[in-house]
């Protein structure tokens, strides 16, 4: 909420508005007063890395009643405020919108009660609402993520990674309780994330029997050799009969049948404190690029896209899901809940099954990143359920031409989703693979596993064993892969450096004055050092991307002396490894320290290799499950379009893609097709959707900028249709809207 509301704040004073916190929420619009103060630039610095909100909130009975609205709405005649920005969830939100609906007449109350004038009244004429969905659960329709759902998956795995280590240490079956009284968004991710073995979600309950089941399930696990159970609980789940299912009753269900040592955790609060994570505070900046057209209007994000949907129609299918559960339409709750909910709860289901001829073989290729394990053990288990015999290739390439190639089974990837690195092993190649292959290869990571994929594609000509169908994930912290917004382990990076940047900041809070040149990897892609700018609140990024020169490093120093002497008195400019050849980390740092003599002091830091370890996070461990399965079923369909006669023979375009994710959608792109999307020679791709967040950055870092938004005012409309369409029509869109519905 924080990171909203210093976006707020610094683009509303950048656009020439005055700017007004309101503080306890609806509570200081009925109170006035001191609650409602003006917002200076100053006044939200050192904010983004606050969880919680500063400016308070609180629950509000005043309001409800229409004598409590007539006296918000005084104090905001009196006070000039004509737009009011709402942060909050479906019930803030539709009383917003309520208050907006009846703005006229509360003005006419006021003027005939002599409290305002017929002027006031008519420079007041008009209330413009646009809300902003700060909820952990997840459980507003319309958007893809509210604010803080990101940051509460982040508290909720490092409980489950700390709680794995003791379980498998004991031999312990866990039961962890999560929040999501009506949503069973956050339970279900967390199931997806540590590999849970059992979730229990409001939307789907469980079928008749399911105790039964359960017990099955966790015992054929301990079989099998797992020292691990964990099981995810919603606060709402409950079985079809209506009734609540408590982490307490499947504890003494397990411990009564099983004779399980078993151990429960409920989360509560701690799911919404800590810092915010580097997802929910770029959510907030992507929002501002939302263009103004309805009324009452809530932003949204639809993939990478922000958007403006009517606020109203969002609210009511919110309030479809609880009608759909309330009358036991479960499959329909799960539609309701969105195309992402349910795409989760798809492959959740289809990796607890186990059925089990063809070899599919997994080979990790280039650096080791966050989120790799994550899509093998999806992959190796979805095969598995196809029938196919799933193998595993050590090192890379290297490996592949050794020989170091073994059968994986369904047991030998458990607990890899919380690992980071590649458990496989993974070596950068640098000959080419001439391989002479009987398997399906799926090969993952950055730049190494696209060229390689290209050079085995070329090489179909010459040895008709590369006449195999391969689909590339692409996972490197660069982000780099054309073909995909977004790549696995960027979002680990990400964070990794956002709260590497948060304790840099605060080291200059005693000191002040002080300015911090931080490097960030990514190659040639500007990718981490921008959006990592974004959400650390830098002054400056170099990349490659976006060309610099000495007339811009001096502009950004001149800035920065500037800023020193108002009350901010912290700099942070970063910059991406490779972004000039002669701008070095060294001479910006040395450029820096010489102009700022008297006015600020440098450090410098580079941050090398620690932006690819550490453990993944909560959106790298989903988003590779769910590309890992996607890449499988997608190799088990074309097997079937190319085998012919007891052989299988690929040799299309079409039968060697890329797995990428572009806006909404999950989409295979042939290789040879992205030859034309790519700079091979800085191994970028020719366009990136994130440039035109770049101008964000400037403007809440107080430069003088303008901004685009015509693409995304384009993908409003298409969102708009779609929202504003009822559930059984949406399937007879037309063909391009049914294209982005699929995925």
């Amino acid at each position: 909420m924080n990171a909203a509301v210093r976006a707020t704040v610094r683009v509303g004073i950048y656009t020439g508005a005055k700017v007004y916190f309101v503080h306890e929420g609806y509570q200081g619009l009925v109170d006035g007063g001191d609650n409602i103060k003006l917002a200076t630039w100053e006044s939200v610095s050192m904010m983004l890395q606050l969880g919680g909100t500063v400016i308070g909130s609180a629950r509000c009975m005043d309001f409800r009643a229409r004598e409590g609205r007539m006296k918000a709405a005084l104090n905001l005649v009196k006070l000039g405020i004509t737009n009011l920005c709402v942060i909050g969830g479906d019930g803030s939100l539709t009383g917003a919108n309520q208050f907006r609906k009846e703005w006229a007449t509360l003005l006419v109350d006021l003027v005939k009660s002599g409290k305002i004038t017929d002027d006031e009244a008519r420079k007041s004429s008009h209330l413009n609402i646009v809300g902003m969905v700060g909820s952990i659960d997840n459980d507003f329709c319309g958007t893809d993520m509210t604010i803080g759902t990101d940051s509460a998956l982040h508290r909720i795995i490092e409980v489950v990674d700390a709680i794995t280590t003791t379980a498998q240490s004991h031999q312990r079956t866990f039961i962890l309780e999560v929040m999501g009284r009506h949503c069973g968004y956050l339970a279900l991710v967390t199931a997806l994330a540590c590999g849970a073995d059992w979730v229990f979600i409001p939307e789907m309950p469980p079928d008749e029997g399911w105790e039964g089941h359960l017990c099955r399930r966790l015992a054929d696990q301990r079989a099998r050799g797992s020292r691990l159970n964990v099981i995810i609980v919603a606060e709402g789940a409950m079985d079809r009969g209506g009734n609540p299912i408590s982490s307490e009753d499947i504890k003494k269900l397990v411990e009564k049948n099983l004779g399980f040592d078993t151990r429960t955790t409920v989360l509560g609060h701690v799911q919404r404190g800590g810092t915010p994570s580097a997802f929910d505070r770029i959510l907030v900046v992507m929002a501002l690029l939302a263009t103004p057209e309805t009324p009452a209007c809530v932003v949204s994000l639809s993939g990478n896209q922000a958007v403006r949907l009517p606020l109203m129609e969002c609210v009511q299918v919110t309030k479809d899901v609880t009608t759909a559960m309330a009358e036991k339409r479960w499959e329909d709750a799960i539609k309701l809940r969105g195309k992402s909910f349910e795409n989760n709860w798809n492959t959740y289901k289809m990796l607890k099954c186990v059925t089990s001829n063809i070899n599919v073989a997994i080979v990790n290729i280039g650096a080791p990143c966050a989120g790799m394990n994550a899509a093998v053990r999806s992959a190796v288990r979805i095969g598995i359920i196809q029938g196919h015999n799933m193998l595993a290739v050590h090192d890379g390439f290297e490996g592949l031409a050794q020989g170091k190639i073994e059968p994986i089974t369904w047991t030998g990837v458990s607990g890899w989703t919380g690992k980071g690195g590649s458990e496989l092993g993974t070596k950068r190649y640098s000959n080419r693979p001439l391989l002479l292959l009987r398997m399906i290869i799926r090969m993952q990571d950055e730049y190494s596993a696209y060229m390689g994929g290209l050079e085995l594609v070329q090489g179909r000509d010459k040895y008709e064993e590369l006449c195999i169908p391969m689909v590339v994930i692409p996972a490197t912290v660069s982000n780099n892969v054309p073909g995909s917004d977004f790549s696995i382990g960027a979002d680990t990076a990400l964070n990794t450096i956002t709260s590497t940047c948060d304790r840099i900041k605060q080291s200059a809070a005693g000191t002040k004055r002080r300015v911090f040149i931080i490097e960030t990897a990514g190659g040639y892609c500007g990718y981490l050092a921008t959006m990592a700018g974004l959400a650390a609140g830098a002054d400056a990024a170099y990349i490659y991307e976006d060309k610099f020169g000495i007339r811009d490093l001096e502009m950004n120093v001149e800035h920065l002396v500037q800023k020193m002497k108002t009350d901010v008195k912290r700099g942070l400019i970063l910059r991406n490894e490779n972004c000039n050849a002669n701008y070095t980390t060294d001479f910006i740092f040395a450029l820096y320290s010489e102009e700022g003599k008297g006015i600020f002091d440098c450090r410098k830091n580079v941050l090398g290799h620690m932006q690819q370890g550490g453990t993944p996070t909560p959106f790298d461990r989903n988003f590779g499950t769910k590309m890992g399965s996607k890449a499988v079923l997608w190799i088990t369909e074309k097997l079937k379009e190319v085998y012919r006669h007891g052989r299988i023979f690929a040799n299309t375009p079409d039968s060697a893609c890329v797995l990428g994710m572009k806006k909404r959608a999950l989409t295979f792109q042939p290789l040879a097709e992205l030859k034309e999307q790519t700079d091979f020679e800085h191994r970028i791709p020719k366009t990136s959707w994130w440039l035109k967040l770049r101008p964000i950055m400037k403007i809440l870092a107080k430069y003088n900028i303008s901004l685009d938004t015509s693409e995304h005012a384009h993908m409003e409309h298409v969102i708009k249709k779609r929202v504003s369409m009822p559930a059984p029509l949406m399937k007879k869109a037309s063909p391009a809207t049914k294209h982005e519905e699929e995925e």
